[in-house]
């Protein structure tokens, strides 16, 4: 990331809430998916333990489900919800909607090269990397929440934490109550630095 274009910045990034293609074991992609009951109830959840944390404005993939995801948890607030393509997950091209079992045995060798009809790990890496500069042009000082998908909270590991994408893409799925990340600014000796709650 180019440290002439950072400023200091708090992220808050939390996964969408689960979906039925979660449920059913499908590698949703591009694809919208649809919020279950219990992924409802979670984006419920994330609003009651964002909403008096400080948060100045929230950024969403523009995918249904974590638009939704927002929409559910900031209901009846006055905090600014802004929607953003290049916090989309993966596209996984003629895979979407594809089994997550099949899918996990092929991220790997999708880091780089796309997949067929869709893109790489790496494409989003960098999408994530041209969002999160704009972010920290717009909102110096600011403490942000990143609603997203699995592969933006990877690319945010990359820029932000040195973690490499090829231990990513085969680390266990896991979910937690945010992780938590700063941009620091660009006159601040070291790498930006990234703590985990």
């Amino acid at each position: 990331m180019n440290s002439r274009a950072m400023t200091s910045l708090q992220l808050v990034y939390e996964t969408h809430a689960t979906t039925t293609d979660n449920e059913a074991g499908i590698a949703t992609g591009w694809l919208p998916g649809t919020l279950s009951a219990t992924g409802r109830r979670q984006a419920r959840e994330l609003g009651d333990r964002r909403r008096n944390d400080g948060i100045a404005a929230v950024f969403t993939s523009d995918l249904h489900r974590a638009m939704d995801t927002a929409r559910i948890a900031f209901t009846g607030t006055t905090l600014p919800i802004h929607h953003d393509p290049r916090l989309r997950e993966c596209n996984y091209g003629r895979l979407n909607g594809c089994p997550q079992r099949a899918l996990a045995t092929l991220r790997v060798r999708h880091i780089d090269e796309p997949f067929p009809g869709g893109q790489s790990y790496r494409e989003v890496l960098a999408a994530t990397e041209d969002f999160l500069t704009d972010l920290a042009n717009q909102w110096s000082g600011n403490r942000i929440l990143l609603i997203a998908h699995s592969a933006n909270r990877w690319a945010l590991d990359c820029l932000l934490a040195g973690a490499r994408l090829e231990d990513l893409v085969q680390a266990p799925a896991y979910w937690q109550p945010g992780w938590e990340y700063t941009l620091a600014p660009p006159d601040q000796p070291g790498e930006p630095s990234r703590s985990q709650h």
